[in-house]
């Protein structure tokens, strides 16, 4: 007999209740297995392709682990020292960056920067708290990160979950999918196939476009000989999920910096500004359809909800779970959505006659 909408609701509702109950009281231990979970879901497309290609599920699970753990090298001994350093260089420039502003505005536009002028006394007041608050804010944040995260622990256990889990992840799927309710296996299936669309589609496809696009901008604008290409690059593609708005962002980030270190040397601004322009071009034309394509993705509102509230209630380890909570939300919304249109209730009476 199957179950009442009613019982339905009760009993998935109770599990929805432990998941949050386990995230809250249980999320700093969680962390090291989210991580590895996340890492294994990226990664298992690789390994299905290395298996294709006729490598058996371990040594393609060896193969992947040996590749990520040369880059994770990488970028622990090379990159992440040099980004804390030009985001320091940076935090310590901006007074001497608002001086210049001043300096340039007082020049052209004497009216607007006397003494007692409100622009002046706020471009003064910004420049004195980027010094004082960002080394603070950098400092803070990674003091509370190292807090939360016993840093021996999550580097030695995530990449063993991530081992096991991509090594077993096809074996896992089925036994999950063995245990589903035989009534509301097809509905379940076809739900969950559309949240690893969602999923597939942003996590799989949209950090791999954050990625190669922060990439090239922190390449380019260093071949540029901007001053804190690196940094600036970096932050243009980690908000790059946000549709024009990482563009616009690094864009006039890099482009006021280029105003500042190249001033008069219109050509070597234009290419800064230029750079940009082909990440666009890159980005809407090229990376995004190959990578992400048309599968359905996530709002960006939606999403910025999403972290915001998980980050607020369950911490460091809400924002690593929002993206999937966020895309099944999403899913079930619009399965919701598909039933009630589907409804007596949406339909009436007419709409029952005339179908």
């Amino acid at each position: 007999m199957t179950l009442s909408v009613r019982e339905q609701a009760k009993y998935w509702g109770l599990a929805a209740a432990v998941f949050f109950l386990l995230l809250w009281g249980l999320g700093t231990v969680m962390l090291p297995f989210l991580v590895g979970g996340a890492i294994a879901y990226f990664l298992d497309p690789i390994a299905d392709r290395l298996e294709r290609m006729g490598l058996s599920r371990t040594a393609a699970t060896a193969t992947i682990s040996i590749i990520a753990l040369l880059i994770f090298a990488l970028l622990a001994l090379l990159i992440v020292p040099m980004l804390v350093r030009q985001l320091v260089q940076l935090v310590n420039a901006a007074p001497t960056i608002v001086g210049q502003l001043q300096q340039f505005l007082t020049e052209r536009f004497p009216q607007v920067m006397d003494n007692e002028s409100v622009v002046r006394d706020t471009l003064g007041a910004i420049g004195k708290t980027i010094q004082a608050r960002g080394g603070e804010l950098a400092s803070t944040l990674l003091s509370s990160a190292m807090s939360v995260i016993n840093a021996v622990v999550f580097i030695v256990v995530v990449p063993v979950v991530a081992f096991y889990l991509l090594l077993d992840w096809d074996p896992m799927i089925a036994r999950i999918d063995q245990l589903l309710p035989r009534d509301h296996q097809p509905t379940i299936r076809a739900i969950g196939r559309d949240i690893d669309k969602v999923l597939a589609g942003f996590v799989r496809g949209q950090v791999s476009v954050c990625v190669i696009l922060g990439t090239f901008y922190s390449v380019a604008l260093m071949l540029a000989g901007l001053q804190f290409g690196l940094i600036v690059g970096a932050i243009a593609g980690l908000v790059t999920f946000i549709p024009y708005v990482g563009a616009l962002i690094g864009g006039a980030l890099a482009i006021g910096l280029a105003l500042f270190q190249f001033w008069g040397d219109w050509l070597q601004i234009g290419i800064i500004a230029g750079i940009f322009a082909i990440g666009q071009f890159l980005e809407g034309n090229i990376i995004t359809p190959r990578l992400v394509g048309k599968s359905v993705g996530l709002h960006p509102v939606w999403l910025l909800f999403a972290l915001s509230a998980f980050g607020t209630v369950f911490g460091f380890v809400g924002m690593l779970v929002a993206v999937p909570v966020a895309a099944a939300l999403g899913v079930l919304a619009r399965f919701a959505t598909g039933q009630y249109q589907s409804s007596r209730l949406y339909k009436g009476q007419t709409g029952l006659d005339e179908s």
